[in-house]
């Protein structure tokens, strides 16, 4: 495929532990790149793709897709424009809880697949992504507390399908030892002084995939909520608080293009994939590469693999880390 001169671009969409070496590789054939998160195993290989893609001057974008809900990026358009005021804290969860049973088994368990967190590269991430980026902010401090509720767990002998919705049968297993979380706690310190606080869970009984977030500023709040996407609740001390549904007549003129239907009409989750590779291909298609792209890069993917390590560096230490 990399010899092929019709294929233009790749999607890496495979376990983790082969990022690294597929984003590379496809760079170096001279691909444009579009990779799944974590980017890769370590900041050591995600510093060196960082610099692969700079000198190759192509496309290198990491799927964080969930940026893309259209009042998501018209929160990060009010904090632009100061109309919350300057920020001072973010509170929030991302939580799940699909790995609840000590039965449940993925491949993303096992630290040599994807990587020493789970709960936090798999989820966390895109919650940490998904503030950054609407406020402009960089988180440059934490301090984490980790769980994981089975340290062993049954892995069923026969075939294991993940996020399915089938009922899985009960089938013999085998015993494996876990070494990474089902979730955790973290709080953070940011750029500007502002404090936030995350939770990450895939261990929450009926949260199928609910992420919150809360961003408070002198002027007022902003709340989102995943289950809800096409909702955002704006809060005020001196006036009535609003709630803002998703329509594109009512959101900012830069947002509008990332709107794909008229008000009335929900978008969620599977819309947040194809904004992301809209913006991708379309930056491909104007070939301005000095261009500042409108996508997740690299260098996304590498800080949030840095956030990462300084999770797990905090965890360990049972201290506040600086991200590095």
């Amino acid at each position: 495929m990399l010899k092929d001169k019709n294929v233009h671009a790749v999607h890496i969409t495979t376990p983790n532990r082969l990022h690294f070496q597929m984003a590379r590789d496809a760079l170096k054939a001279g691909k444009h790149v579009l990779c799944e998160k974590p980017l890769a195993m370590n900041t050591r290989e995600t510093a060196a793709l960082v610099d692969l893609a700079k000198k190759s001057k192509l496309a290198a974008c990491v799927n964080y897709n969930l940026r893309y809900y259209p009042l998501c990026m018209e929160a990060r358009e009010m904090v632009q424009e100061n109309r919350l005021g300057k920020v001072h804290s973010i509170v929030g969860s991302y939580v799940q809880d699909w790995l609840l049973y000590q039965t449940d088994y993925n491949w993303r368990i096992l630290a040599e697949e994807g990587g020493s967190l789970r709960a936090i590269a798999d989820i966390g991430t895109h919650w940490l992504d998904m503030v950054q980026y609407i406020t402009g902010l960089r988180v440059v401090a934490l301090c984490a507390d980790l769980l994981t509720i089975f340290p062993i767990r049954k892995r069923p002998k026969g075939e294991v399908e993940s996020f399915s919705g089938k009922v899985q049968k009960i089938q013999a297993t085998e015993d494996i030892a876990v070494n990474t979380e089902d979730g955790g706690a973290i709080l953070l310190r940011f750029d500007n002084g502002a404090k936030g606080t995350l939770f990450v869970s895939q261990i929450s009984a009926g949260r199928k995939n609910c992420l919150r977030w809360e961003i408070s500023g002198g002027k007022g709040g902003a709340y989102w909520d995943s289950e809800t996407p096409n909702e955002l609740w704006l809060g005020y001390r001196d006036k009535p608080n609003e709630k803002l549904l998703k329509d594109p007549g009512l959101l900012s003129e830069t947002v509008r293009p990332y709107v794909g239907y008229p008000g009335g009409h929900n978008e969620g989750y599977p819309d947040t994939f194809k904004q992301c590779f809209k913006a991708f291909y379309a930056y491909i298609a104007k070939g301005d590469y000095k261009a500042k792209p409108t996508f997740p890069t690299f260098l996304d993917g590498h800080r949030e693999v840095a956030l990462c390590e300084a999770i797990a560096k905090s965890n360990k230490k049972n201290s506040w880390v600086t991200v590095e």
